[in-house]
């Protein structure tokens, strides 16, 4: 009977001892209201409240991975694309991510999918393909300088999918195929020109000593004797006796 009489009583002592001692993180900062008016941030560690004066709204430092769900964005020359992303930030001023956003998640969510359409479609779609990396640092550079007043800062800012037409996707694929061709067609011309260099370059080697022309036939007659297995009959001729004869 005595315990229940002062049941109420300690009910309520441990009511207040919960609401005045809290404890933070250290990725933990609370930022306190005292009657409605901020009166600073405090954290980590133990901290302790007035009952019935004071408030603490906690809020997380940690780095926030968010992402950007796809966007149809018409792009510069007029390609119709799929983007999505990604983007990290954290809060580097928990008064002002309080104070000033009512929502700093939400909002900078949605920042970031207008900045991701406005950015994106200043380029074309070569460019969207080719300097990922510039558009990346654009588009964190804008975001950083969007959010900063909110007091969140926005580290890194990727673009992770571009999703083409089909149709797109079909003449992408028959225009690297045409490349391709193109360059098969360059290096097999250029090795025939380089060939062809290197023939007349002997040719004035064997017009002007004679005796390596008769060394040459000789080498050619041992070739054709060491890979024919049959027996061969050679005629050797004399190249100028033929030549006689071409000129008459």
């Amino acid at each position: 009977m005595d315990f229940m009489a002062y049941l109420p009583f300690l009910l309520v002592v441990g009511f207040v001892l919960f609401s005045t001692f809290k404890v933070l993180d250290e990725f933990e900062r609370g930022v306190i209201f005292r009657l409605g008016k901020f009166s600073g941030v405090r954290g980590p560690g133990l901290i302790i409240l007035v009952p019935g004066l004071e408030k603490m709204t906690k809020v997380d430092l940690r780095l926030v991975t968010m992402d950007v769900p796809a966007q149809d964005i018409i792009s510069k020359d007029n390609v119709t694309l799929k983007v999505n992303g990604v983007v990290y930030f954290k809060v580097s001023n928990p008064e002002h991510a309080i104070i000033t956003v009512e929502n700093f998640y939400h909002a900078t969510a949605q920042i970031a999918q207008t900045t991701l359409r406005s950015v994106i479609g200043q380029y074309e779609l070569d460019e969207i393909l080719a300097h990922r990396d510039k558009i990346n640092a654009r588009l964190q550079e804008i975001l950083d300088e969007l959010t900063e007043p909110w007091g969140i800062k926005v580290t890194n800012v990727e673009v992770k999918a571009i999703d083409l037409p089909v149709e797109m996707q079909r003449a992408m694929a028959k225009q690297a195929e045409a490349e391709r061709e193109k360059r098969a067609k360059i290096i097999s011309a250029q090795g025939e020109f380089e060939a062809s260099q290197k023939l007349a370059e002997a040719a004035q080697v064997l017009g002007s000593q004679p005796d390596a022309i008769t060394l040459r036939f000789l080498e050619t007659m041992r070739e054709i004797a060491g890979t024919n297995n049959a027996s061969t009959t050679f005629f050797p001729i004399p190249v100028d006796f033929l030549a006689k004869f071409i000129q008459k």
